[in-house]
């Protein structure tokens, strides 16, 4: 079983990204492919998934993102595709947040989710996702409340804006996301 692999993105599909390692590339299925960038170099956290006539490796940006995928798949009528598709809408604390409050409407939002569907995932994971309201901002999360508060927001529209952002995305991102989010 493989964990983790580091090389060179060579090649971003629709539904999957190409990783060279050691002249090697592998075909990696990944929840979003496009917020990865062709000729960079990074580690992708892997899941393997052996079935009777393939091997298939699933990609992630972050071990979160990999153990919230892991945790969604075990639910029962949530195969790797609707995972996919769920952490490809959305943000792994905004995913983890709404699985935690029993929000089963946001869930419904996801391509393939229902009612049935979304009431198994909060009855499966609830109480399993680790979600610690009191664990440090992440430096990203910390200069994006610095920018927005030199830009001349109160703290009540930064907390709103923040929301919903993911903390594994680089800083301008964010920045962009939650500039987004105040017009909402």
């Amino acid at each position: 079983m493989y964990s983790y692999i580091k090389g060179t993105i060579t090649e971003i599909k629709a539904a999957s990204i190409t990783v060279e390692n050691h002249g090697i590339g592998y075909k990696i299925i990944t929840p979003n492919p496009f917020k990865f960038q062709k000729n960079e170099e990074m580690t992708i956290y892997l899941y393997q998934r052996v079935m009777d006539d393939k091997i298939i490796l699933y990609g992630f940006k972050s071990r979160r993102e990999k153990d919230l995928f892991i945790k969604l798949i075990s639910v029962s009528g949530i195969g790797p595709k609707s995972a996919n598709a769920i952490l490809a809408s959305g943000s792994v604390d905004a995913i983890s947040r709404a699985i935690e409050n029993g929000e089963h409407k946001y869930l419904q939002q996801f391509p393939g989710i229902g009612p049935k569907a979304s009431q198994q995932i909060v009855l499966d994971l609830k109480g399993k996702i680790d979600i610690d309201s009191s664990k440090e901002t992440s430096d990203s999360l910390a200069e994006v409340e610095e920018a927005l508060s030199a830009l001349g927001y109160n703290k009540r529209e930064i907390r709103r804006a923040m929301k919903h952002l993911d903390s594994e995305e680089k800083t301008d991102v964010l920045v962009k996301q939650a500039l987004k989010n105040m017009l909402k």
